[in-house]
């Protein structure tokens, strides 16, 4: 399905980015949020949206009436460009919108040159959140209003990072396609991983890798796997030694603690 959702607006999408700036991109893609958090909230709009007794055009129509004067024309264009599409149902439209907003987001940082930055900064802020629980809970409470939780972001944030990781955080708030704020934030790292046309290696070691480790490891697992690889390294003491390398549904533990597991397992049983 997540394929199918991409191509159904790429053309369009690239022939954005192709006449804007990076700013305008940005400004773009902050209005395309909007419109999909608009679908989530209205549900009978995202239906009208999708009914297949309508056609195309009649569903793009009421797109371009429902956002006419609060959008640019371009946003309101693209958004009726993807309402006319056929699609299975009111969320399959909704995950599109959100989509289509996170990868004009990219398209941004692409053109300056920025999507490594951001897919590394986006990890270290899941791994920064993964390790304060106090920080992870209070930023996917869903008790607490979005804005606050915005707030907090930007206090921890702005100007400590790049104009697109910050975008992309304050999205994770409000979850990707019903997601909660971890899930959200790992699934923005693989989809900033895939707009550099890489796959993301989550690898687990007990103290930190060189510089020259990690590119030794990268380009091993993209001489396996058919792709580059991005490597993103958590520093977990507990694991001893070795090395644990996750990628998509492949796990290779070759921890010294998963040996160690083992070995107590094949003595105990």
């Amino acid at each position: 399905m997540d394929g199918g959702i991409r191509e159904s607006y790429r053309p369009a999408l690239e022939r954005l980015t192709a006449s804007s700036s990076a700013a305008d991109l940005i400004m773009m893609a902050e209005q395309l949020q909007q419109v999909a958090e608009l679908l989530a909230r209205e549900p009978r709009l995202r239906r009208a949206l999708v009914d297949p007794s309508r056609e195309p055009a009649d569903r793009g129509g009421l797109a371009t009436q429902v956002l006419h004067g609060k959008v640019d024309e371009r946003v309101a264009a693209q958004v009726a460009e993807l309402v006319a599409r056929r699609w299975s149902g009111p969320g399959e439209l909704r995950t599109a919108a959100e989509r289509l907003a996170v990868d004009t987001f990219l398209a941004s940082a692409a053109k300056t040159g920025e999507l490594g930055e951001v897919e590394d900064e986006l990890f270290r802020f899941a791994q920064l959140v993964d390790g304060t629980p106090a920080l992870a809970a209070a930023l996917s409470d869903p008790a607490t209003p979005a804005p606050y939780r915005t707030a907090l972001v930007d206090d921890l944030l702005a100007d400590r990072t790049q104009t697109v990781t910050l975008h992309l955080v304050r999205f994770a708030v409000s979850g990707l396609g019903g997601r909660g704020f971890a899930a959200s934030l790992a699934r923005l790292v693989d989809l900033t991983a895939a707009a550099r046309d890489r796959t993301v290696a989550y690898v687990t070691a007990a103290t930190a890798l060189s510089e020259a480790d990690e590119e030794r490891l990268a380009a091993a697992l993209a001489q396996r796997y058919g792709a580059q690889v991005s490597v993103q390294v958590t520093v977990d003491p507990r694991v001893i030694g070795g090395l644990s390398v996750q990628i998509g549904s492949d796990l290779y533990d070759g921890t010294l603690s998963h040996r160690l597991e083992l070995a107590r397992a094949a003595v105990t049983s």
